[in-house]
Order: structure tokens, then sequence, then C-alpha cells
């Protein structure tokens, strides 16, 4: 039954770190009958609800696999080493990867940098995520390397962290299923890019051009004929100078 049908919906995925509320405001300020739902997921999970189409879109880590999923990148996140505040590191503005050459640097399981090879000295054994890495580094077994947006997300009073210069970043970006670019897809791309809602990009240009058509009716109803039916009369030509004045009379 029609009535039953549930209306339309957009589910947005997104992973530890980023923050989409801007987005969602503009969205339910533009488009207020249809629900945004959103999905907080892991790196991992938010990738497999994007194959498998539990979500329309996300905000994910790159990479993801590109055979099937589109992606637009909007941002890379610096890179910080969380430490104690009493470690000898809260003491300088910034390091570089050879400065923790000397430390137990951990690495847990759902880590998002990409490393080449892994900076200072491994840990006994990986912590299963970042949050009980975190942990560890407040019990002084060692320090972590992360995107600042997770150092944030599990901010303790007794940690701090500083900038690594030389280390690998993570990129975020919007990503969809490659197949599955649909009308809510890309009002969202619209929203993520700063388009405005008056933007003919993508699918408000249909509607310019029903604006554009309408606006020109009125100039062809303007020529059609005047209500008797017949044609319109052209305006009298000017008379000339010498028509107004007649001829000048012979003197006899």
């Amino acid at each position: 039954m029609t009535g039953s049908e549930e209306p339309p919906q957009f589910r947005l995925a997104y992973v530890p770190g980023v923050t989409p509320s801007k987005w969602v405001r503009i969205w339910n300020e533009r488009l207020p009958d249809t629900p945004l739902t959103l999905l907080q997921l892991s790196v991992a999970e938010a990738r497999d609800a994007l194959r498998d189409g539990a979500a329309d879109a996300g905000l994910v880590r790159l990479p993801v696999d590109r055979t099937v999923l589109s992606a637009i990148p909007l941002y890379e996140e610096s890179t910080v080493v969380v430490v104690p505040k009493d470690h000898v590191v809260a003491a300088v503005d910034e390091v570089t990867v050879q400065d923790l050459a000397d430390e137990i640097v951990l690495h847990p399981l759902d880590d998002v940098l990409e490393w080449a090879q892994l900076p200072g000295k491994p840990a006994f054994e990986r912590p299963a995520t970042t949050e009980d890495a975190v942990e560890l580094v407040a019990a002084g077994i060692g320090v972590l390397v992360v995107p600042q947006s997770l150092a944030r997300l599990h901010h303790r009073k007794d940690l701090t962290y500083r900038p690594v210069t030389d280390a690998p970043v993570s990129s975020i970006a919007l990503s969809w299923p490659e197949d599955a670019t649909t009308d809510m897809v890309e009002d969202f791309i619209g929203i993520v890019r700063g388009r405005t809602v008056n933007s003919t990009r993508g699918r408000p240009a249909t509607q310019d051009k029903d604006r554009a058509k309408a606006k020109a009716e009125p100039k062809k109803q303007a020529k059609r004929p005047d209500a008797a039916g017949g044609r319109r009369k052209p305006p009298a030509a000017k008379k000339t100078q010498g028509a107004r004045r007649g001829k000048p009379r012979r003197r006899s």
C-alpha cells in the first residue's frame, strides 16, 4: 500500500574523530522532509556498510576500494604523539619520528596511519583499540601516534600531545557506492562542497531550466493577436514637415 511506505531517509556513516554536525545542520535546513540518520562506525565497519548498502554515504578515512566506491578527499589531519603531561616530549613544541626512536610506541590493531616503518620500539603486545592504547599511555607503558582528532576524542586531563612533523597523515573523504550516486548523495555532495541552495550544478540544473522556460512564456504571449482576433495595427507614421504645413500658394 502506498500509504504504508516509509519516507526516504539518508544514511550517513562516519568514523571516530570526524565531526559531521555542520553538514548535518545544513542538510536539515535544506531538506527538512528527508531525515538524515547518522551511523557512527569504526573505519572497517564504515567501509563494509558502504559496500553492502547499509549506508548511502560515509565520512571515512582513506584509502577506500576505488573499484567499488567513489570518494572526494576533504582534508588531511595533523599527526600527533600522545604522552603523559610529565613526559619529556611535553616540554617541546613538536617532534620528529626520530625523536621517538627510544620510546615504546603503541600500535593498536585499529591504527589508521599507514607506516612504511613503525617508529620507536614495539610494545610486548598490540592494544585492541586506540582507546585501549590511550589507557596504556596514561599508565606509563608507552606513547601513541595518532591523528589529532583521535587524540582530542580520547582526551584525558593527565595526557597531552605534540605534533609529529614527518609522520604519515590521515585523509578524510566523502565516499559512496560507485553504482549508487542517488539524488540524495548528490545533495550531500553539494553541501560538503559548499554549494548554495541556488547552485546550478547537479540536480538543481533541471529546476533552473524549468524556471527559465516559465519566464519566457509571458514574452510569447505579448506577440499574440489582439482580443478581436485581428492583427495589431502598426503605429501611424509621423507626418513630414511639408505635409503638416501644406504647399505654398502662388501669388497672382
